[in-house]
């Protein structure tokens, strides 16, 4: 019984091959130039940096009208609460359009884990189909030795017989 042995290098497996039909959801607005720069300002609202700033300026805002050095919108601020409600009417689409991006980039990444997770069971299955293939021929393999190790035993023990004979043979016929 001869076994074959498959020599050659494994292929590399492309672990993100059920990724790659999601990557067009990598960015969360499009690819173009608008799309990056929404994209750049919607993540931009969350980080202390902008919240620093935005602290900054209001507070600059109202101690230069309220210290009299400029008067451009005196208390109660009607422009900087529009400077906010306008804020808000860009701010609040942009990070609602992020979110909803992000909830299909979390699905597409979860279908893609899922299918991955289904071929790794495939492929575990097929290994344990192999396996069991390969431990049958393993007992096959041991009883055939067993069998012929008893087979040379008992022709070992024929030949010890035909040799004892034949030198008792001899010693009876010494001229033959």
């Amino acid at each position: 019984m001869t076994t074959e042995k498959n020599e050659s290098p494994a292929a590399p497996v492309d672990h993100l091959r059920f990724h790659r039909p999601h990557a067009h959801l990598n960015t969360t607005f499009g690819n173009d130039k608008f799309a990056l720069r929404a994209e750049a300002f919607a993540r931009f609202f969350g980080t202390p940096t902008f919240l620093g700033a935005q602290t900054l300026i209001v507070v600059l805002w109202v101690c230069l009208n309220m210290s009299g050095i400029t008067t451009f919108d005196v208390y109660p601020f009607i422009l900087l609460n529009l400077a906010f409600s306008l804020q808000s009417a860009y701010a609040a689409p942009l990070i609602l359009l992020a979110q909803t991006r992000q909830a299909a980039r979390d699905k597409a990444q979860s279908d893609a884990d899922a299918q991955h997770r289904e071929a790794l069971a495939v492929a575990n299955s097929e290994r344990q189909v192999q396996a069991a293939k390969n431990t049958a021929q393993l007992l096959e393999l041991l009883e055939q030795n067993t069998r012929l190790t008893e087979m040379t035993k008992n022709l070992t023990e024929r030949i010890e017989g035909l040799t004892r004979e034949l030198h008792d043979h001899m010693r009876q016929n010494p001229q033959a």
